[in-house]
C-alpha cells in the first residue's frame, strides 16, 4: 500500500511538468508533422490533403539546400571553436592570478547581453569605412570591406558573433568542472614526470568529457536555433549567403505565409536534430566516463 501511494505521489508530482511538456513540445511537433501533408488554408479555400507534395517541393527548392548547407557550415564554425575557446578561458581563469574575478566577469559579460544588443554592437564593428575592423585594417593600409554585404564573408561574420557570445557561457560549465577535480591528481602526475600538455590530454580532458557532452548538446541546439543576430546583421543576405534553416522557416511561414511548406521544413529540422541527438547519446555518451 505504501509503495502504491509513493508511486501515485511521484506521478502527481511529475504531472504538471508532463502536461507542459506535452502541450508545448510533443503536441506542436505532431501537429507540425500533420500539417506538412496539407496545403496552406486561405480565406476562400480550406486546407487540402496533398500527401508528400510539400516534401517534393522541398527537394527541388534551391534556397532550402543553400540554407541547409549554410547551417552545416555555421554549426561547424560555432560548435568546436566556441567549445575550444571556452576550455582555454576556463583553464586560464582557474589559475591563481591577479584580478581573476574581473577576468571571469569580462569573459562572461557577452553571455548576459541580449543577442539583439550583441548584434548591434557587432554591426558597428562590421560597418564599412567607419567600423572598428576597417579602422584597424586601415592602419596597415588595408582597403575597406563590406563584411556583411559580401557573399564570401557574410556567414563568417555571423559565426564570429555567435562564438563571441557563446564561449563565455560554456566557460562557466568547464570552470565548475575544473574546480571539482582533485589537486592531488596534478601532484601525482608531477611525480611521474608528466608535463602540462600531457596532464591536460591524459587527465584533465578525459575528466571533462561529461561536461563536454553537456556543452556539445547545448552548442548543437544553439547552432540551429539562434537566428536573432541574422535579423539585425544580414537578414539572410546577400543572396541567401547567410540564411540559416530556421531563418528560412520564419520567412516561409511568416513572411510568405506558406505555413504548410514551413511545417515541412520544420519536420526536416527536427529530423536533423534527432539524428544528431542519436549520435551524441548513442555514440559519444558510451565513450564518456563519469566519476
Amino acid at each position: 500500500m505504501n509503495t502504491r501511494r509513493q508511486s501515485v505521489t511521484g506521478w502527481l508530482l511529475l504531472l504538471p511538468a508532463a502536461v507542459l511538456l506535452a502541450a508545448f513540445t510533443h503536441y506542436p511537433a505532431l501537429a507540425t508533422f500533420w500539417h506538412s501533408f496539407f496545403t496552406t488554408p486561405r480565406a476562400n479555400r480550406s486546407a487540402r490533403f496533398v500527401g508528400l507534395e510539400n516534401y517534393e517541393l522541398l527537394l527541388e527548392d534551391p534556397v532550402f539546400w543553400t540554407a541547409l548547407s549554410n547551417n552545416a557550415w555555421y554549426a561547424l564554425g560555432t560548435i568546436l571553436p566556441s567549445m575550444a575557446l571556452a576550455i582555454v578561458m576556463a583553464l586560464w581563469v582557474n589559475r591563481q592570478m591577479v584580478g581573476r574575478g574581473w577576468v571571469r566577469l569580462a569573459y562572461f559579460t557577452p553571455t548576459v547581453l541580449p543577442m539583439i544588443a550583441v548584434a548591434n554592437i557587432w554591426l558597428f564593428f562590421y560597418t564599412p569605412d567607419y567600423g572598428l575592423l576597417d579602422q584597424v585594417r586601415s592602419l596597415w593600409g588595408g582597403a575597406p570591406h563590406n563584411w556583411l554585404g559580401s557573399q564570401e564573408t557574410a556567414l563568417g561574420a555571423v559565426v564570429a558573433v555567435a562564438v563571441w557570445k557563446e564561449a563565455g557561457f560554456f566557460m562557466i560549465f568547464y570552470l565548475a568542472a575544473l574546480q571539482q577535480q582533485s589537486p592531488e591528481l596534478r601532484e601525482a602526475a608531477a611525480l611521474e614526470g608528466c608535463n602540462r600538455w600531457q596532464f591536460f590530454w591524459r587527465v584533465t580532458f578525459p575528466l571533462l568529457m561529461p561536461t563536454t557532452l553537456f556543452v556539445l548538446v547545448n552548442a548543437v541546439i544553439n547552432a540551429f536555433r539562434l537566428i536573432d543576430h541574422i535579423f539585425i546583421l544580414t537578414r539572410g543576405g546577400p543572396d541567401n549567403a547567410s540564411s540559416l534553416l530556421l531563418f528560412y522557416i520564419y520567412e516561409v511561414g511568416f513572411k510568405f505565409w506558406d505555413v504548410s511548406y514551413a511545417a515541412a521544413l520544420t519536420v526536416v529540422l527536427l529530423l536533423v536534430l534527432a539524428v544528431v541527438a542519436l549520435f551524441q547519446f548513442g555514440v559519444l555518451e558510451r565513450r564518456t566516463h563519469y566519476q
